[in-house]
């Protein structure tokens, strides 16, 4: 039986039954980072932060929101942006919020990639980082559909109507899914649950395994150096700070992504004040009308890169396409073949490969928004083409990278 004495404090008495000292040394001044990284580090925080005002903005409108296709249009438009007192602020907090989240967590992907972060052992913080995007877009798609605007109501049906399977015909699913036949008081009734509970749940748990993986190989540099960790924090613990190639998670590289944090808020908050509508959609603002098909469907800014490589094929064949730009990523690790955890700009044919996704995937983004004719469906599908092309050669292009 474990061994307790009398509590000379609080403190004291919370550590003996909680360990509260063990956990603030192995997951806060203990945790060691490198002393080589940049800003977009902090990425990460900015996440968290960012989560943290989607969380307590979503609270806010929640006491309002009334989750019925008869009411849920007006309690969003009218009641919450008119009548309740600053109501149109947590409104603004919390669609700027969900949309520039992606913003940040794409940023955070890609310097993931191209610092190699998701390699030598590094492959569950990749995997967990991954599952924590797709929880993200399940969530943004739930709440989507919440507002049952004209842009929520017709989304929905073309989202659902994918899990279909083309010539599947897997309609039974579409409609288990649906709860109905087309989107209605059953549809929204499951994805206000999704939004408000569920996937909110799943988010936090998946933060909690992101940061978990974190711990044991460590956070990567940007100079891809292999640091022992133990010997430089013995280093640190001595005193001797300086000469150390490490930096304790908290308070000294906390402090650090605290001011980005602070530049951060600043954007993010005048977007909130002066362009919040670029996270709101025009046509959303109409009531959902299932007798009236918007003249062009397309999802919000941070899914569009997907839906550009589900629309230039036929049905069956862009299902397949689309299904495989969602899951590739995951692979990544296992597809990169090269031993080098090094930023790209040192790694050949894959700095390449590299910057022809990135532009790559800013195209497809761009051609999502537009409507599939002429000129723009040919680029749609060659963008599209690249995409699939570049993962299938990524393998060949780093097997035989020469080690750095």
């Amino acid at each position: 039986m474990a061994h307790f004495t009398k509590a000379t404090s609080l403190h004291d008495w919370l550590n003996q039954r909680l360990g509260i000292d063990t956990v603030r040394r192995v997951m806060a001044t203990e945790y060691w980072i490198p002393k080589n990284i940049n800003f977009l580090w902090a990425m990460g925080m900015v996440l968290a932060i960012t989560f943290g005002l989607l969380l307590i903005s979503g609270i806010f409108l929640l006491m309002y929101y009334q989750p019925n296709v008869d009411l849920a249009f007006d309690s969003v438009n009218y009641t919450i942006m008119q009548e309740v007192g600053y109501g149109w602020l947590w409104r603004h907090v919390h669609g700027v919020a969900a949309s520039v989240v992606f913003l940040i967590i794409y940023i955070h992907m890609f310097t993931g990639i191209y610092y190699g972060s998701y390699k030598k052992g590094r492959e569950m913080i990749w995997i967990s980082g991954m599952l924590l995007f797709v929880a993200f877009s399940a969530e943004a798609f739930s709440g989507y559909m919440l507002p049952w605007g004209q842009m929520s109501y017709w989304a929905g049906m073309v989202i659902t109507n994918l899990f279909a399977g083309g010539s599947l015909h897997a309609d039974g699913l579409v409609e288990w899914i649906r709860g109905d036949y087309v989107p209605a008081q059953a549809f929204l009734n499951r994805f206000f649950m999704l939004h408000v509970l569920l996937i909110p749940l799943a988010i936090l748990g998946l933060i909690g395994l992101h940061f978990g993986a974190l711990r044991i190989p460590h956070v990567n540099n940007q100079d891809g150096e292999e640091i022992d960790f133990e010997a430089e924090a013995a280093k640190y613990k001595a005193g001797d700070k300086a000469n150390s190639k490490v930096i304790a998670f908290v308070n000294d590289f906390m402090s650090k992504d605290m001011m980005v944090v602070g530049i951060y808020l600043i954007f993010f908050f005048y977007l909130v004040f002066y362009h919040y509508d670029f996270a709101m959609d025009p046509v959303n603002f109409d009531p959902a009308d299932g007798l009236k098909t918007p003249a062009h469907i397309y999802p919000e800014w941070y899914f569009l890169w997907s839906y550009e490589i589900l629309r230039p094929f036929s049905t069956d064949v862009g299902l397949i396409a689309f299904a495989f730009a969602q899951v590739i990523f995951f692979a990544l690790p296992f597809l990169d073949k090269s031993p080098n955890a090094v930023p790209a700009s040192r790694r050949g044919l894959f700095k390449y490969w590299f910057w022809a996704m990135l532009i790559d995937m800013i195209i497809l983004t761009a051609m999502g928004k537009v409507p599939p004719e002429g000129v723009f469906s040919t680029i749609g599908l060659y963008a599209a083409l690249t995409f699939i092309g570049l993962w299938i050669a990524l393998p060949f292009i780093t097997k035989f990278e020469k080690k750095v």
